[in-house]
């Protein structure tokens, strides 16, 4: 690393550790918190009727918006099953020890109400585009929500938004990836970081210039099925490895709120350090709060903001209640945590282990590489459309194709900068986008009170 990144990166981790660590901790699960209590757990209560909802049980023809409830979440779902299921857990581990996995399921729990919350705005105040397309999110329910209580300073915070969201794009949505897809190509196959990194921005640019249609249809086959793949992987080493999932839970609920002991390769971590990793890698992987969901879900067909809302409160649960569960119940169960390694060498390793007593040990890194590669890669295609919504609100549509083109140029800077830099870059913009989406759903919490109202006064199930 040059002299100029290592001090960037110095400045990086001083405002992660002393300014945006502190600022999410204060904000991020008190807000969802909050809202679970207010709106008295309905992403709990509702748990069946968003399922219906997304299953298209209630779409009518003639609704407004781009994609399907189905497409949106899975266009949402790529963005953040992604390599936080599978390098981020590892890192929260490593960093934090097996209870930063309580803190994961704890942001992702409140997590599910924030989705819902932001989605319901974001999709309430989304304005339709002279071509029939749609943009939303934070930006909008910020500039034109909040007129009214913040006058021309609503402008300002949506601006403060979107300028982050173009920067969050190029770090947690591109640089992240490529460079997780890069070091388990090099780790696996011995392919050198420029060259793939050059591959896949070539191949990232050809499916973005498509647009949200393009990114949708491709999201809509890749997520199932990576998703499916990764399961199964993972059930064989539950079913070998039994006797040691009562343990590994208990490991996590004892650690949560202790900390956790030097041991074997594993450093130690004080409580402080065990909740800041599990609440970080936790919003990088789920992105609850952070509103950039929104400008997905904002695409959705329908005239009932809270439907979407409620669809999109499904995010957190499949990502990181689900598949953020296997990747740390695999490492943990198999001792992998223990080893001193990091990121994808610590998974890989854990797939290994696991998958040893059958002989196919060997199939790890390919298991690994394989759902790391379409993980990352549908990350990396739907975070572009979250970047062109943002470019356009600050710029207009003149902006969108010289987007396209930086935010390739990015995939491959991803590709060949350390893991230390990208992942400190990461969690500083995660907090730029994360703050201002936060107080702006604050202060719309009588309009999310009235959508919400509104729609369960009425026979709900035959709107």
């Amino acid at each position: 690393m040059s002299a100029f990144l290592e001090g960037f990166n110095r400045i990086i981790i001083f405002y992660n550790e002393y300014v945006g660590g502190y600022l999410l901790l204060a904000m991020l699960l008190p807000t969802g918190i909050y809202f679970a209590f207010k709106f008295r757990f309905l992403h709990v209560r509702m748990f069946g009727h968003s399922f219906a909802i997304l299953s298209g049980k209630y779409a009518k023809k003639g609704d407004h918006g781009d994609v399907s409830h189905f497409k949106a979440l899975t266009t949402a779902l790529s963005a953040t099953v992604g390599t936080g299921n599978i390098v981020g857990v590892a890192l929260a581990i490593y960093l934090g020890g097996p209870g930063a996995i309580f803190w994961m399921w704890f942001t992702g729990f409140f997590g599910m109400m924030l989705k819902m919350v932001e989605c319901t705005l974001g999709l309430k105040y989304r304005k339709f585009n002279a071509d029939g397309t749609v943009s939303g999110g934070p930006m909008y329910y910020m500039e034109y929500g909040l007129k009214d209580k913040l006058g021309k300073h609503a402008k300002t915070l949506a601006i403060i938004f979107a300028s982050a969201a173009v920067l969050c794009s190029m770090g947690t949505g591109n640089m992240a990836q490529s460079n997780s897809m890069t070091d388990v190509l090099f780790t696996s196959y011995q392919i050198p970081t420029w060259i793939s990194g050059l591959v896949i921005a070539g191949l990232v640019l050809l499916i973005v210039v498509g647009g949200l249609k393009r990114i949708a249809e491709v999201t809509s086959r890749l997520v199932p099925f990576m998703a499916v793949i990764y399961f199964v992987a993972a059930l064989v080493i539950f079913i070998l490895h039994i006797e040691n999932l009562g343990p590994a839970f208990m490991l996590i609920f004892e650690d949560a709120f202790t900390g956790t002991a030097a041991k074997g390769g594993f450093v130690g971590s004080a409580f402080i350090l065990t909740l800041t990793m599990g609440v970080r890698r936790g919003l990088f992987s789920n992105e609850a709060g952070q509103g950039s969901a929104a400008m997905a879900h904002s695409a959705a067909k329908t005239p009932y903001p809270i439907r979407e809302g409620l669809v999109a409160s499904l995010e957190p649960f499949i990502d990181t209640l689900f598949i953020c569960t296997l990747t740390a119940l695999v490492i943990i169960m198999t001792g992998a945590w223990e080893s001193g390694l990091q990121g994808v060498s610590m998974t890989v390793l854990a797939f290994e282990n696991g998958l040893a007593e059958i002989n196919l040990g060997y199939l790890a890194p390919h298991i690994i590489a394989f759902g790391l590669l379409l993980f990352a890669f549908s990350t990396i295609i739907a975070w572009s459309y979250y970047g062109t919504r943002a470019a356009q609100y600050l710029f207009g549509d003149k902006a969108i194709t010289p987007y396209y083109y930086v935010y390739a140029l990015f995939v491959f800077f991803g590709s060949v900068w350390g893991i230390d830099l990208v992942w400190n870059f990461v969690d500083m913009v995660i907090t730029f986008m994360t703050i201002p989406n936060l107080i702006a759903i604050l202060l719309l919490m009588p309009v999310m009170k009235k959508e919400i109202d509104d729609y369960f006064s009425k026979d709900y199930k035959k709107l």
